[in-house]
């Protein structure tokens, strides 16, 4: 395998893996230590790339912040939440919906509706959700509060990307990143460090934490980054879509999860969805 193709493969891989870490965290920490580890974590591993500390323009810090806010700070910390209530597996399916919901969210800033084959995608991965969604939601209001988690969190996702994308061009992806996590750190901390004061650790959830921090939150970004330079941002974002299956797999052969075969196929269906907005919007 070329190692443009291990570009392109690898992030989707990583991001995939992150709900399997942070299962195994929370046996050690609490939700909002998870959150606050990871980050930390990444920051610092970004702080060794050179790039990382390009300058940024001192009128763009207040959009920096928001992505801090809505990129890091706030969806990171919904998802351990969330997985205190369902599944890794469930949890990293759902996260296939990312696509359809940075597009609803792009076309409603623009004030623009989106074409015809990307509304059919949109429609076929919204059917997805549902699917994926019905045997969470049925088996009770912990489980329900679980899903909302996400969701909420892929909003916040898709009205990032948009701040970001502007804010990309301008300085590369890697500096606004690395600021944006420092400002997700500083607001992360007041939860974040109570939570680790009273973790009880182990060897594995501690290692778990270190790589979902060094690698899902700092390392993937970085490839992410390096492959949009190379290949584009439309073919780079297309690992996302090993997401949902890496999460699926590595949740029920090493934690044994419990997936409903409904929540399964509405995973593959919202996959299909993201593809066919991913093709409309290539021609």
């Amino acid at each position: 395998m070329s190692s443009g193709w291990l570009l392109l493969i690898i992030p989707g891989l990583i991001w995939g893996t992150s709900f399997l870490f942070m299962a195994e965290g929370l046996r050690a920490v609490g939700p909002s230590g998870v959150a606050f580890i990871r980050i930390a974590v990444g920051f610092a591993t970004l702080a060794m790339f050179r790039s990382a500390r390009r300058p940024v323009e001192r009128k763009d810090w207040g959009s920096v912040a928001w992505l801090g806010l809505l990129w890091f700070a706030f969806p990171l910390s919904m998802f351990p939440f969330a997985e205190q209530r369902v599944s890794s597996a469930l949890t990293g399916m759902l996260n296939g919906a990312n696509p359809l919901f940075a597009t609803v969210v792009a076309s409603w800033i623009v004030r623009r509706a989106p074409s015809r084959g990307v509304a059919v995608g949109l429609a076929v991965g919204m059917a997805g959700i549902v699917l994926l969604s019905i045997p969470a939601l049925s088996a009770g209001r912990s489980s329900a509060l679980g899903v909302a988690m996400i969701l909420i969190a892929l909003v916040s996702y898709g009205i990032a990307l948009s701040i970001a994308r502007s804010l990309q061009q301008k300085y590369g992806a890697v500096p606004v990143i690395w600021r944006a996590q420092a400002v997700a750190v500083v607001l992360t901390a007041p939860l974040g460090i109570p939570d680790l004061v009273n973790a009880h650790w182990s060897l594995v959830p501690l290692l778990s934490l270190l790589a979902l921090g060094a690698f899902g939150t700092a390392i993937a970004n970085v490839l992410m980054a390096s492959a949009a330079g190379r290949y584009g941002a439309a073919r780079a974002s297309a690992t996302t879509f090993l997401i949902p299956v890496v999460a699926l797999l590595l949740g029920v052969v090493i934690l044994h999860e419990q997936v409903a075969a409904l929540s399964i196929a509405g995973g593959m269906i919202c996959v299909v969805g993201a593809w066919l907005m991913k093709r409309a919007s290539a021609h």
